[in-house]
């Protein structure tokens, strides 16, 4: 399994990627090959607000439909669009172009909290 060293995980199978007080979130490559094939991606709306360990998206595959937990606390500022016409983005490039939503970080310190690439590693072996 894929496991970049330059996000956080969440226990639930989410990443975050940091880059000042913006954060891009999306599934790992785990969970999306647990998953399977994704077919329809239902993101937060832009201004929600999203609460670490709550629901935030929906991700719908061929075998079911699972929630998309918030891996901080946060205010959503961009969703990705290219997932309307092509879910399975978050198949092919659950790293890349298969990102989920942006977010703005409302408090910075929740991110000691997530799993380093070690700890997500040593979880799903």
């Amino acid at each position: 399994m894929n496991v970049p060293d330059d996000l956080k995980y969440a226990e639930s199978h989410e990443w975050i990627r940091v880059d000042g007080d913006t954060g891009i979130v999306g599934i790992t490559d785990h969970a999306q090959n647990e998953l399977t094939d994704i077919v329809y991606v239902d993101p937060p709306k832009v201004g929600a607000s999203v609460t670490a360990g709550q629901p935030a998206a929906v991700v719908e595959s061929v075998k079911a439909a699972s929630d998309i937990y918030a891996p901080v606390d946060g205010e959503v500022i961009e969703v990705n669009d290219a997932l309307g016409s092509e879910p399975a983005l978050v198949n092919t490039a659950p790293y890349e172009n298969g990102w989920l939503f942006k977010v703005r970080l409302a408090n910075p310190s929740q991110l000691d909290a997530l799993k380093s690439p070690d700890e997500y590693r040593a979880q799903i072996s």
